[in-house]
């Protein structure tokens, strides 16, 4: 009995033994076969979670909003002519959805040149300060590039007009148009196709090598584009290839682009005037005086003319022969 007693406590404990065996098994095989699939960490970097993408330019929100922003280029030394458009054509009440600064490069500048410019910053709040630029015409190409990086990166705009500081704008007529355009694929003024390539002079220019005529550009004393134009310009500035002429430079980069190129005999913007008549936009070439006086009799009499006059014959661009026969002038052209 005793016997048969031992033996029932010795089968149990057995029958113990083998579950608990059993269960270790089960337990170090569930161990092994996780560790197993987990990826080991040995001689691998730690992987991280991809960063979210970057936020379409499109999306970014921007410090400011306009419809029409206008960049006059101007230099350190032409405070006087910054003043009279400030006074004349950008003068207030400006028309709503007008954002203005004048363009200026600041290294490389003079103590007393560099407080002139704070003290004015302060007063008007309408300069836009490239610190990276030094200003001088041989860089005015890149001036301008960098003035229209600046814009795409902090300005949420439709169109703008860039503008020269010897140059007097209706701005009034301009907004009125622009406001019936798509503000896409915009590149207006007063084209030129028939150009020769400057080989002497303060226009030479050396590395012009695409053929013996400039591309079809808009003359630079003042000409609008709208805003997809000025971000493929930002996006595409480390491929572009600059010229000693800015406007002659814009008209090469925007060439193979599919764009509305509007010619606007209203655009007197040739290296100089061709005189002053009433339906004119924008007018190159104007002296501090010759702006008062516009500015003076448009608030008098609603005109921009005391007397209409005309200096030299105008044209209208012809698109259906090559470039170098496009610009025939004659008579009745404002």
């Amino acid at each position: 009995m005793n016997l048969l007693r031992l033996l029932c406590r010795h089968k149990t404990a057995l029958g113990l033994g083998g579950l608990s065996l059993f269960a270790v098994v089960l337990l170090y095989l569930a161990k092994c076969t996780s560790e197993s699939l987990r990826p080991s960490g040995r001689g691998l970097p730690q992987q991280q979670p991809p960063p979210p993408p970057p936020e379409p330019p499109a999306r970014r929100e921007k410090a400011e909003a306009a419809f029409l922003a206008v960049l006059v280029v101007s230099g350190p030394k032409y405070a006087e002519r910054r003043s009279i458009i400030r006074s004349t054509w950008l003068s207030a009440p400006r028309p709503p959805g007008l954002w203005c600064r004048f363009v200026l490069g600041t290294a490389g500048l003079a103590e007393e040149e560099a407080r002139a410019l704070e003290l004015e910053q302060s007063r008007h709040r309408d300069l836009l300060l490239l610190p990276e630029l030094r200003d001088s015409y041989e860089n005015l190409t890149a001036k301008l590039l960098h003035a229209y990086a600046w814009l795409d990166r902090h300005l949420d705009f439709k169109f703008v007009l860039k503008a020269d500081d010897d140059t007097f704008a209706r701005l009034d007529l301009l907004l009125d148009e622009l406001r019936a355009r798509e503000p896409r694929r915009l590149y207006w003024g007063f084209f030129s196709g028939r150009g020769r390539v400057k080989a002497a002079g303060k226009w030479k220019e050396s590395a012009w090598v695409l053929c013996d005529y400039y591309l079809p550009y808009a003359l630079g004393g003042g000409y609008l584009l709208s805003w997809d134009l000025v971000r493929y310009l930002r996006l595409s500035r480390d491929y572009l290839a600059t010229w000693q002429s800015e406007d002659v430079s814009l008209g090469a980069w925007l060439a193979p682009l599919d764009l509305q190129r509007v010619h606007d005999p209203r655009f007197d913007t040739e290296y100089k005037s061709r005189g002053c008549s009433n339906k004119y936009l924008v007018t190159h070439k104007q002296s501090i005086e010759d702006m008062l006086e516009k500015h003076q009799t448009l608030a008098k009499e609603g005109k921009l003319c005391k007397e209409e006059i005309r200096l030299r014959l105008s044209y209208v661009y012809d698109w259906n022969v090559p470039p170098s026969q496009c610009c025939q002038r004659k008579e009745g052209i404002p």
